[in-house]
């Protein structure tokens, strides 16, 4: 999917179930993080600019009465209120669910400095090692995410979530019927830009 899919609200509960219901995904802005670093969890800024840049391309698109969600970090949170700036018609929620996955010790370092002793160890047992060895480990990280992926589901809305690489990437295996990745080698790896917006539907 590319940035230029845009959702068309609809209910499939009110159209009997047989409206593909649309889940719109937009990563953040570019941070204000060091190129290079590990910043899951981290709530790094964004400049104002990158902002306003996004939110001008995406407000005019988004369909009326559409759901908007977005993680509770900075970087998404102000994306999300400048687009409800912008459409006053919207009504936002935070949900916790769909924030970054939680790296522990790595959170601030440069992915260059993690050691590969580290990141072997972590690779090896994917799905219950925790990240940075006190952070998420991947299935903790799919289940929640999973979580709010099925709430969005079973509601029959589209919607749209201002949210972060990570979580787009598991939405893309959560559609595929993958509630976990058991191996590195099997993590969707397809890049996502800032301030992309990309289409799943169900």
């Amino acid at each position: 999917m590319s940035r230029t899919a845009v959702p068309k609200a609809n209910s499939a509960a009110a159209e009997g179930g047989g409206t593909p219901v649309k889940l719109g995904l937009v990563r953040h802005p570019e941070t204000t993080a060091v190129a290079g670093s590990c910043y899951g969890r981290s709530d790094v800024g964004v400049p104002p600019e990158a902002t306003r840049v996004i939110a001008e391309r995406i407000a005019p698109a988004l369909p009326a009465g559409i759901e908007l969600v977005c993680s509770p970090l900075q970087r998404c949170a102000i994306l999300a209120q400048a687009l409800v700036a912008l459409r006053p018609a919207l009504t936002l929620r935070i949900d916790p669910r769909i924030a970054e996955m939680d790296f522990g010790s790595w959170e601030g370092r440069a992915w260059s400095s993690i050691g590969r002793t580290e990141l072997d160890a972590w690779t090896r047992a994917f799905a219950d090692a925790p990240a940075g060895g006190d952070g998420e480990s991947t299935r903790q990280f799919m289940r929640r995410v999973g979580e709010a992926f099925d709430e969005w589901r079973d509601r029959g809305r589209d919607a749209l979530w201002i949210t972060h690489a990570g979580v787009i990437r598991a939405v893309w295996a959560l559609r595929d019927g993958q509630r976990c990745i058991e191996r590195a080698d099997q993590w969707p790896s397809r890049p996502v830009a800032f301030g992309e917006w990309v289409v799943v539907e169900i």
